[in-house]
């Protein structure tokens, strides 16, 4: 009996290790090398706040769940031209050429793109009940290689704002 129990535990311990093996690998920044992907099933699966999942010398593509009632923040990337992809969910989008003029205000959901240029403050507020599932290319990159921030508060800690 005492072997059986042993080996059981072993089992355990090699399913652990591996399930967290893949895991790891799963969610590593892919960047400078070739890479696909099914973009819609990894937004998605994606908890974390943001999480760099593909980061070149050009450009960069991120992930974020954000929570009912959560936002993106209220930003401006000087000289990045940024595109966002709603996959899941209902968020009010606001932008404008000053931080206290956000002149363009659009609800958007499910399937829609977003464009915002270069210069251009913005916020991508959660309208839903359920988490805003998007992805996000920015070119240049906007984040160091590798970036992952699980939640709003380590993504504001980081950028200082």
């Amino acid at each position: 009996m005492r072997l059986s129990k042993m080996k059981l535990f072993a089992v355990v311990i090699l399913a652990t290790a591996l399930a967290t093996t893949a895991f790891a690998e799963e969610v590593q920044d892919m960047g400078k090398q070739p890479w696909t992907v099914d973009i819609e099933e990894i937004t998605i699966e994606n908890e974390d706040f943001q999480i760099a999942r593909w980061t070149g010398s050009s450009m960069q593509m991120t992930l974020m769940s954000i929570p009912p009632g959560g936002e993106i923040g209220l930003e401006m990337h000087g000289d990045i031209d940024q595109f966002i992809r709603i996959e899941q969910g209902k968020a009010q989008v606001v932008m404008g050429e000053k931080e206290d003029a956000l002149t363009f205000d659009k609800k958007v959901e499910d399937d829609w793109a977003i464009f915002i240029p270069a210069g251009y403050w913005h916020n991508v507020i959660n309208i839903g009940e359920e988490p805003l599932k998007v992805y996000s290319i920015y070119a240049p990159p906007e984040h160091p290689f590798g970036t992952r921030f699980e939640t709003y508060e380590e993504a504001e800690e980081a950028h200082d704002h």
